[in-house]
């Protein structure tokens, strides 16, 4: 407490967890300023170029040759690679404000690359290849180390139950909520405020997480629709824990094929039997759920 006007300072201890969440977000952040900062004037200035020459066009469409056409088509194009939607117009959001310039900052770490918008400017490249070089190993870590977290809090939440029962329905409610929360859940608005169906929401979901990135379909990029600001480093930050939630599942999935093999071949049981003390039972009642999991998504998708 305070005495004589001094403050007694009370040590914090941080993890290894919340550092190295802090530094991912600090480096997402750094990432979004700086692309910000070196693409937002040459997308301007292409807008402004695009705009142009769309205007000199329809001015003189009347005397239209095909060379004329076609110089215009690879002005279109020209505009497309360098993020200017050709639909649009000099008003648009810009394609590197804080928030879309965060959301692709995301996109590199985590490999994403949908390529619909790309840097411009050399300085942008250069720095893109080393924020990559950097970002990507931690993204990796930052991933790994979410995953080991959420795997010790289910192991903990499967040694805390009374009853296998209720163990079981307690280890199902944590994947399906969490499923439902960073794989259903998001799709559905996403289709709510893009105009997609549900199935294009989860097409994008999945192409996105599996880190395919196809580029068809991308968030915040219709110039028709007046998004909020924050949207996209929304969708963004959804990217970063959802694939962290993945790698849990398919942690999961690694410890429970395994289990399989296990009970398939009871010759390598002594050889783990020390490590995976507390695997097996855990991994037996995962598969039991999981089973039940596959069949009643079979039975929704049959309907």
């Amino acid at each position: 407490g305070p005495s004589g006007g001094y403050f007694t300072l009370i040590p914090v201890r941080l993890s290894w967890t919340a550092l190295l969440a802090l530094g991912h977000l600090t480096y997402l952040l750094v990432g979004a300023i700086v692309f910000q900062i070196l693409e937002r004037e040459a997308e301007s200035n292409n807008r402004n170029h695009f705009q142009l020459e769309k205007l000199y066009f329809l001015a003189n469409y009347t005397c239209l040759d095909g060379e004329a056409l076609e110089k215009f088509v690879q002005v279109i194009l020209d505009a497309w690679e360098t993020g200017v939607n050709p639909s649009g117009n000099s008003t648009n959001p810009s394609n590197w404000d804080f928030s879309s310039s965060f959301f692709f900052a995301g996109t590199v770490v985590t490999t994403i690359g949908y390529g619909n918008l790309s840097p411009s400017t050399v300085s942008g490249q250069v720095f893109c290849v080393f924020y990559a070089l950097c970002g990507i190993p931690l993204n990796l870590a930052f991933l790994k180390q979410l995953g080991k977290c959420l795997t010790v809090h289910l192991g903990r939440l499967e040694r805390g139950m009374v009853s296998q029962a209720v163990e079981v329905m307690a280890v199902g409610l944590f994947l399906i909520t969490g499923s439902l929360l960073f794989l259903v859940i998001p799709p559905l608005l996403f289709s709510y405020v893009e105009g997609w169906s549900f199935g294009e929401g989860f097409y994008f979901a999945f192409i996105t997480l599996s880190t395919i990135g196809f580029g068809d379909y991308v968030v915040g990029t219709d110039p028709d629709k007046d998004y909020i600001s924050v949207y996209r480093s929304l969708a963004g930050i959804w990217i970063i824990f959802a694939l962290a939630w993945l790698a849990l599942i398919f942690n999961l999935g690694a410890r429970i094929m395994e289990h399989v093999f296990l009970l398939t071949h009871p010759g390598f049981k002594n050889l783990v039997r020390g490590r995976n003390r507390v695997l097996f039972p855990l991994s037996r009642k995962l598969l039991t759920l999981a089973m039940n999991c596959v069949f009643f998504v079979l039975l929704f998708m049959y309907f």
